[in-house]
């Protein structure tokens, strides 16, 4: 899909104030509400835009310890491991990986003993051979999207 630079402004204006109407929306960019909403119906049918909830703070959740588990899986297992790694609550995403390990998993915790309860359990799992665990000790760049999406809207300007 190609994401032309109206797109590009409709993807900054969700990012930047993701709770402003539609009608709101069409009025600061300047585009009928009818051209507004087929382009965000189209994005959302191409799968740039993936979902409309909100972020949420792990740390204020009462879970404010951070880490990294590399999982290294018995071969064959890998989706019964991922399976098994959907049912634990503090498993905030996991990702199948090259390199060291065949899963990487983004754990929160409530502190460094919960953590290592959290690892104990994914040990435990059928299919798992060994962890590796990286506390994450501050977050240098959040997670953001913007800088992408302009990136992408200016390539096709050009």
């Amino acid at each position: 899909m190609t994401v032309d630079t109206l797109d590009t402004r409709i993807l900054r204006l969700l990012i930047e104030q993701p709770r402003t109407s539609i009608r709101e929306y069409a009025r600061i960019l300047g585009v009928a509400r009818g051209t507004l909403q087929a382009r965000l119906d189209r994005m959302e049918r191409d799968g740039v835009i993936t979902g409309t909830s909100p972020a949420l703070s792990p740390a204020a959740l009462g879970h404010p310890v951070l880490a990294f588990v590399h999982i290294e899986v018995t071969q064959g297992h890998l989706d019964e491991v991922g399976d098994a790694l959907a049912a634990v609550p503090e498993i905030i995403e996991a990702f199948s990986i090259t390199g060291g390990g065949d899963l990487l998993t983004r754990v929160a915790a409530r502190d460094n003993a919960h953590l290592e309860d959290v690892i104990q359990h994914l040990i435990q799992l059928p299919g798992v051979v060994r962890t590796r665990t990286e506390v994450a000790l501050r977050e240098r760049v959040a997670h953001r999207l913007l800088p992408l999406v302009e990136s992408v809207g200016r390539a096709s300007a050009k």
